[in-house]
């Protein structure tokens, strides 16, 4: 990519560093979108081996740009987010990612077509790993940051996005324990 076009696509990515999302560290701060990314690339690089049949390279892609969408719209929760909004930051993305020169344009494109669609194998573990992470992440923060909705939610977010593969049925369920141990660690510490 020609060194100046380089420049301005990052300079829009760079705004998912400061682009919070409604989840909190294990620090106490609001987590950005682009941590978010990047532990999402992470994990699917990490759970490579489990499938060894998939395009991982394109999974990994997929992690690292589904929310720069967000660089236009900022982050919206899930129990928040309005097809309005997914149409608004689906439309802004499209435009800016078609803006973007060859082979990166149309490969973006595509990809997010194939992201949204979840019809691949890749598309379905990217969705997957993204929707668990999220969950992780809530596990590692203070308990005290979670809304009253975050308590079930967490145990049955990803549910219906893991059925597809016995590994990622039986990570979910771990992250399902430590979500039960962490409520159960909060409610006996209220106890007197």
């Amino acid at each position: 990519m020609d060194g100046r076009k380089l420049l301005n696509a990052l300079t829009v990515a760079e705004r998912l560093k400061d682009t919070t999302r409604h989840c909190y560290t294990s620090g106490g701060r609001h987590e950005s979108v682009a941590e978010h990314s990047w532990r999402l690339a992470l994990m699917a690089y990490w759970v490579s081996d489990e499938f060894p049949e998939l395009d991982m390279n394109k999974v990994i892609k997929m992690c690292l740009i589904h929310d720069l969408g967000e660089a236009f719209t900022g982050d919206i929760p899930t129990f928040e987010k309005t097809a309005q909004d997914e149409q608004k930051e689906t439309q802004l993305l499209f435009l800016w990612a078609r803006s973007l020169p060859e082979p990166f344009g149309s490969e973006m494109c595509e990809l997010y077509q194939e992201m949204d669609a979840r019809k691949t194998p890749e598309a379905k573990l990217y969705k997957a790993l993204d929707n668990l992470e999220a969950v992780i992440q809530h596990n590692e923060s203070d308990i005290k940051t979670w809304l009253p909705n975050e308590y079930e939610l967490n145990l049955t977010y990803a549910n219906d996005k893991v059925l597809f593969s016995a590994y990622l049925i039986r990570l979910r369920e771990l992250i399902r324990q430590n979500t039960q141990e962490k409520i159960a660690a909060a409610q006996k510490e209220r106890e007197p």
